[in-house]
């Protein structure tokens, strides 16, 4: 019996609640729809590359003609660039594989699927495009502007024990430095700081 592969795809290894979400989404989707036999494939990495573990599982299982049917969240799921995108699925559809986007609520199969996707494959990257020219703009205009542009300067607990020491709460130190509280948290965590033991010694 062929099986539903279902695809899942977060860009950055810090986004499990991304990978979460469309695991929740696409479940619910084959749950109300009456696919069983489903096999995951999950990936965290960017979908600039089509040499992804997952991927190339799922495409070995397609080759072998394992899988009928994919279901992911959104194409660019399966891929960010317009050439490998269209190649993908002019594979698989060209294998008789149903493809499925459930958030944008398509559903492909044969030629007429394929050409489908291929145009919305073009709009996708077109409109990426046309992001990333925006972005550039803006930077120029910003430079011509003399704004500086560049990363924002890391906190370290050197800024920050010092004010708790001080009798600063948490808020207090992210009011004083201009930060949020999360950003001092994420600061002490980064630099192994265990803050329960430092207010004991402040206490002491």
């Amino acid at each position: 019996m062929k099986k539903v592969a279902v695809y899942c795809r977060v860009s950055t290894y810090d986004q499990e609640k991304g990978l979460q979400s469309q695991e929740k989404a696409l479940q619910d989707y084959c749950s109300n729809h009456g696919f069983g036999n489903l096999v995951w494939y999950k990936d965290k990495i960017t979908g600039s590359k089509t040499d992804r573990p997952a991927f190339n599982k799922l495409q070995k299982a397609i080759f072998d003609g394992k899988v009928d049917t994919v279901v992911v969240w959104k194409l660019d799921r399966l891929s960010r660039s317009l050439k490998d995108g269209i190649n993908i699925l002019t594979d698989w559809l060209e294998k008789d594989v149903r493809i499925i986007a459930t958030s944008q609520q398509l559903d492909f199969s044969g030629a007429v699927g394929q050409l489908i996707a291929s145009v919305l494959f073009a709009v996708a990257a077109m409109e990426r495009e046309n992001l990333r020219e925006n972005t550039k703009r803006g930077i120029a205009a910003a430079r011509s502007r003399g704004v500086k542009l560049g990363k924002r300067p890391k906190l370290f607990t050197k800024d920050i024990v010092p004010l708790l020491q001080d009798g600063f709460s948490i808020r207090g130190v992210a009011k004083k430095l201009g930060k949020t509280p999360q950003a001092i948290y994420d600061a002490l965590k980064r630099e192994n700081v265990d803050l329960d033991k430092l207010r004991e010694q402040i206490r002491a």
